[in-house]
């Protein structure tokens, strides 16, 4: 982001926000407001930043990540997004809730009996098919909560 680029490269340079704005020619609030995210400085600005800093424009505005020495920027893009751990575990429920839903109509399919064995198991009104069906939709629909969910 813009804002943490020129906040980065003015603190690596050892500068304080009034000093960078007397050398581009800018107020220190319009800094604060560039480094707050609240502004984004004009082209000329972005120049003048570029030219302070000693880096290209397209560094200073692109999605190259800072180096870690001298506050230059690297030529490399970010690399692409990670799937986060909540989308892993929304993947494998969803696998998961999959998986058993065809074990559990195959095993209806191939043994009939055994759903009646299934059925009388069960202590609660719901008969335990009903059971096993809803448990294995509901690990379908959190895993796909899990990965439609965005930060």
């Amino acid at each position: 982001m813009l804002s943490e680029k020129i906040y980065t490269l003015r603190r690596k340079s050892g500068l304080s926000q009034e000093q960078l704005a007397e050398k581009i020619g800018v107020s220190r609030q319009a800094v604060s407001k560039w480094e707050g995210g609240q502004s984004a400085p004009e082209l000329d600005k972005l120049k003048a930043l570029s030219e302070c800093f000693q880096i290209t424009m397209d560094e200073l505005t692109g999605n190259q990540a800072l180096s870690a020495s001298g506050g230059a920027m690297e030529g490399r893009e970010n690399p692409a997004p990670r799937k986060t751990g909540e989308g892993k575990i929304g993947v494998f429920l969803c696998l998961i809730g999959a998986v058993c839903l065809l074990l559990f109509g195959g095993l209806t399919v191939m043994c009939p009996s055994s759903m009646d064995q299934i059925n009388e198991s069960s202590r609660i009104t719901l008969n335990g098919t009903g059971i096993l069906l809803a448990l294995f939709v509901l690990a379908m629909i959190a895993g796909v909560i899990l990965i439609l969910k965005k930060k």
